[in-house]
């Protein structure tokens, strides 16, 4: 029989900050989707503008994002507003959000919900 080393974590730890980290990217999400591309009628989460978003312990958000083109008008003001969305949510530290144009945006990557509101089906 193995006895648990009293210093050795249970996993409890590590659950519970996994649940932090869903709860917090859900809270995210939620403030994302209320941001909308100017020329879309669709939330730029559902349009599949939003790459990935990682967070660490310490409640830094990594946001990696493109835009609909690189020439699109809103490139400078959309990132500072995704920016400004994620850290208004409780737990975040720090926002931190990458442009990218690759791989470059296409309306496969837009979300059931936009097809269908965008009359794509």
């Amino acid at each position: 029989m193995t006895t648990q080393d009293a210093n050795a974590p249970t996993g409890d730890a590590d659950t519970s900050a996994a649940e932090d980290h869903a709860a917090m990217r859900e809270a995210i999400v939620d403030r994302l989707r209320t941001v909308y591309d100017p020329e879309i009628p669709v939330s730029i989460y559902d349009l599949g503008l939003i790459y990935k978003i990682d967070i660490d312990d310490a409640g830094k958000v990594d946001i990696v994002m493109t835009l609909t083109a690189p020439a699109c008008p809103v490139a400078d003001i959309l990132p500072a507003e995704v920016a400004e969305k994620a850290r208004a949510v409780d737990g975040v530290a720090e926002v931190k959000v990458d442009l990218v144009w690759d791989p470059p945006w296409t309306p496969d990557m837009m979300s059931e919900a936009a097809r269908l509101e965008l009359g794509m089906f």
